[in-house]
């Protein structure tokens, strides 16, 4: 496992807030966008199984270390016995406030081991506490920008996001589901900040930027970054009906 390293580089608090936002998306993305590769890997039949985010924003499930104690600490054992007997939502809000107190103890332990005074553990634990943590991602995957009260939907359920573009779109008869930075009117674009300032990706889990672009699932209506599930502006004003690859990936019924 791609555990080792920090140890050797990681000496200042950016670099442990770096690990840890490293691992943070790589949990983040295995709850949600792969949920379902997440859930084929955790077998009940298998042994005792951890989710390990790297700081590569890399996921994977494996078995835990052999020897005691470990040389970093572990994640909860065994997430895999749960998975067929709680409702899968629950299985997955489960690991993921795991996930969040496994992510604080290794914070913890790189700010221990590094010999953090007052001051910087409280900067490092200002900086993780500024961003959502992984159980309230994945348990509130419909918090989302507020659409503009004055947008009107189209045939496919697509509604108009508070952008020049987007409804310029309109004006056009083509609207898509998008979510742009900016806005001719200085007054609406104050107004829209406010009502976006609480929303989250759902690949990624971090909040909203007046500076990216942003789209939104048809089929679950989470909002995604456009870069996150690779759509561009101009590919997402040619989109009747956007899914995202969760959905994407989901079998029909």
């Amino acid at each position: 496992m791609e555990e080792k390293g920090m140890e050797a580089r990681g000496r200042t608090v950016e670099e442990i807030y770096e690990d840890f936002n490293g691992r943070r998306a790589a949990i983040i993305k295995a709850l949600t966008t792969d949920v379902k590769d997440f859930y084929n890997q955790c077998d009940p039949e298998k042994e005792n199984l951890c989710l390990y985010g790297l700081p590569s924003e890399q996921w994977e499930v494996n078995l835990p270390v052999e020897e005691v104690p470990p040389e970093l600490p572990e994640p909860v054992l065994g997430i895999n016995f749960a998975r067929d007997g709680m409702e899968t939502k629950d299985w997955l809000s489960l690991v993921a406030v795991h996930s969040d107190t496994w992510l604080l103890s290794l914070a913890f332990y790189f700010g221990t081991r590094f010999g953090f005074d007052k001051g910087d553990r409280k900067r490092l634990f200002n900086m993780i506490n500024d961003l959502p943590t992984i159980f309230e991602v994945v348990t509130n995957p419909t918090k989302k920008p507020v659409k503009e009260k004055s947008s009107v939907s189209n045939n496919s359920g697509s509604k108009s996001k508070s952008s020049s573009k987007a409804r310029a779109a309109e004006t056009q008869g083509r609207q898509s589901k998008v979510s742009l930075s900016k806005d001719e009117d200085e007054g609406i674009e104050e107004q829209d900040d406010d009502e976006h300032g609480d929303a989250l990706c759902g690949a990624c889990g971090d909040n909203y930027g007046t500076d990216e672009f942003w789209i939104c699932c048809d089929i679950c209506e989470k909002w995604f970054h456009g870069k996150c599930v690779k759509i561009t502006p101009a590919r997402a004003e040619h989109i009747k009906q956007y899914k995202c690859p969760s959905c994407s990936n989901k079998r029909p019924r």
